[in-house]
């Protein structure tokens, strides 16, 4: 399978990381970088590791798997011009795009377990900042877990990497000899490795807190130690929780011991890529929007009419409002309706609905991988819905938008007790702009309930006296997608390890429900 080259050397992927560097290292750094990167022996693990984790968030929000795949479904937003993706329409190119590009930053993030491993490259690894072989080792653990989390989170069945595991369906990232054409791993198997991997990973970070690690070549954690620990515990948190329906044991298990060794408690424990103002290290939200003058997609009717207080339980207008969305040309905040068929979708102009907020929609974005508010939600689940922990995770997103006290004490008051359907609730308001995870809540839990069904009236446009009730009818499936296709180019280049992959988990279509959702 041709994804699984090495990519790493390659001109391309190096050139990211100029402008990258602009705001946050030193000159002296410029060095490394303009050495020539089509010799191995010049390549430096900090600078694939900024590479990397510009990859993995690029990929992960970039167009087509985002905008128009996971912010979709999460009916953050909605199509104003052409609606078919909104309809569950998803074009098979876009699985290509997203698993190439997933494969090529694991393939980083593996290099620098390798180079960190050889005898032969090990001690350069460890050179000057760039923190000892095993702390470098566990960062890239970490980042390689988060990417195949999302990479199953889509696909089910997937070629998987262990580190630590030499399971013959773990070796999809295998370089010599090269492997073109890897096992599938079971969604199952690749869940409880992750697990263990993240463990392993933070419990060697925890030992060298106060060490850093890839220094400001992280745009992540600037090289802390301590914060990617916290980090490596809470992604366990949030996979526990996962698989808790399959494997309650398992799942108590990592929860607990998560848990007691320290996860997220506040804001500045958040894991966020944070883009830059210029070319070409803009936010993906911006790329698309403003880069390229595209208005076609709008803030959903759904999630503006839960902010206003219209829709859901809390029933007075939630101060994220003039955040999440922009006011339209009239002054109101007016969502674009979502799923409309082709023929209505055109009806409503850019101007006449609510377009991201500029906070949202700024080139220099910090991308959210995990925060507090998702943490504290995962704990008041955990014990059976707990207030406290509710009130925590509200109050962390309603901070981290830069919300005034004043305004939080209000929406607090306002609040209704903690339950399943509350705290799922506000789970779904504080991921917006993380459609990828919302969308794997919207599936694991069927909540928030409040979201377009098939056969729900979307809009009632009323000419000349004459009222006409659009609904939502998808065009693939009855519901939400439960995944996405399988890349085309698998059925030529991996056909054997392709079919098997379908036998064992279902037909390769969007309504086939992954193995944590069966």
């Amino acid at each position: 399978m041709k994804i699984m080259q090495k990519f790493i050397y390659h001109k391309g992927i190096l050139t990211l990381v100029i402008g990258a560097l602009l705001n946050s290292c030193s000159d002296s750094h410029f060095e490394d970088i303009n050495k020539d990167p089509n010799r191995p022996e010049n390549v430096t693990t900090t600078t694939v590791l900024l590479s990397a984790e510009k990859q993995v968030i690029d990929n992960i929000r970039n167009e087509n798997s985002s905008l128009r795949g996971s912010q979709l479904f999460a009916q953050y937003y909605s199509q104003n011009i052409y609606s078919d993706q909104s309809r569950y329409d998803i074009p098979r190119s876009y699985s290509d795009t997203y698993w190439s590009n997933a494969y090529k930053a694991l393939n980083n993030l593996n290099e620098i377990i390798k180079l960190n491993t050889d005898p032969a490259t090990k001690s350069i690894a460890a050179a000057g900042t760039a923190g000892s072989n095993a702390n470098q080792i566990a960062v890239a653990r970490i980042l390689k877990a988060y990417a195949f989390q999302n990479l199953t989170d889509v696909f089910g069945n997937i070629p998987y990497q262990s580190y630590g595991n030499q399971d013959p369906e773990f070796q999809a990232l295998q370089q010599e000899p090269e492997n073109l054409s890897p096992a599938y791993a079971s969604q199952q198997k690749i869940y409880l490795d992750i697990l263990n991997e993240l463990k392993a990973a933070g419990d060697t970070l925890a030992k060298y807190k106060t060490a850093t690690t890839f220094g400001n070549y992280d745009v992540i954690y600037k090289g802390k130690n301590d914060l990617w620990a916290k980090f490596a515990n809470s992604l366990r948190l949030r996979i526990a929780t996962r698989i808790r329906k399959q494997l309650p044991a398992e799942s108590k298990t990592h929860f607990d011991d998560a848990l007691a060794k320290g996860v997220f408690t506040s804001n500045a424990d958040n894991a966020v890529f944070k883009y830059q103002s210029l070319a070409p290290n803009e936010a993906p939200l911006y790329r698309a929007t403003v880069t390229a003058n595209r208005k076609d997609f709008a803030v959903s009717h759904i999630i503006i009419n839960v902010l206003k207080g219209e829709l859901g339980t809390v029933k007075v207008q939630d101060p994220r409002l003039p955040i999440y969305a922009t006011k339209n040309a009239a002054g109101n905040y007016t969502g674009q309706p979502y799923g409309l068929p082709v023929a209505a979708a055109g009806l409503l102009t850019a101007t006449d609905v609510s377009l991201p907020g500029a906070a949202v929609n700024a080139a220099n974005y910090g991308e959210v991988l995990q925060e507090y508010a998702e943490v504290a939600f995962l704990i008041s689940e955990y014990k059976n819905w707990d207030q406290q922990e509710y009130i925590n995770g509200v109050t962390a997103s309603l901070q981290k938008w830069g919300v005034a006290q004043a305004d939080i004490t209000i929406y607090l008051a306002a609040l209704p007790k903690a339950d399943k359907a509350n705290v799922l609730n506000q789970k779904y308001l504080a991921l917006y702009t993380q459609g990828d995870e919302a969308w794997a809540e919207i599936r694991r839990t069927g909540y928030p309930t409040f979201l377009v069904k098939p056969g729900d009236i979307v809009w009632s446009r009323t000419v000349d006296g004459k009222t006409t009730d659009y609904k939502f009818q998808p065009l693939f499936g009855e519901g939400v997608p439960q995944r996405l296709y399988y890349p085309p180019k698998e059925q030529s280049v991996n056909l054997a390890n392709y079919q098997n992959a379908v036998k064992a988990q279902g037909n390769d279509d969007i309504t086939t429900a992954l193995w944590w959702n069966k």
